[in-house]
């Protein structure tokens, strides 16, 4: 008599492709991500208006960390981290080139503004 197997091996290596998204990296992922806004909060509130920085390193400096949390989000929460390198090379090239038009574009746009006449 052939012996009923109900039991098709799902359960041994269930979410495998991801296991290094625990709950302690996540929770690391948002104390680092928490950590992150609390420095742009310290330096919008208190930084900036008392002059201690610039308003061009400031804005630098926001742009630095929010890139930082960009890459945290996608990388841990979009399970970016845990894909094969083309398709990561791949987004990351895209999303610098779009990145790399939009700034081309808002500077010819102010050039324009400024040397073309209105009609």
């Amino acid at each position: 008599m052939s012996e009923i197997h109900t039991d098709n091996g799902h359960h041994d290596h269930e979410h495998g492709d991801h296991a290094g998204l625990s709950k302690k990296k996540i929770w690391q992922v948002f104390g680092i991500l928490l950590l992150i806004t609390m420095i742009e909060f310290f330096i919008a509130l208190w930084v900036l208006p008392k002059g201690y920085m610039s308003h061009s390193v400031g804005n630098f400096v926001y742009i630095a960390l929010t890139l930082v949390k960009a890459y945290y989000i996608v990388a841990y929460f979009m399970h970016l981290k845990y894909e094969k390198l083309g398709l990561q090379l791949a987004l990351s090239i895209s999303f610098i080139f779009i990145g790399y038009f939009i700034v081309l574009m808002l500077i010819e746009g102010g050039y324009l503004h400024l040397h073309m006449p209105l009609v």
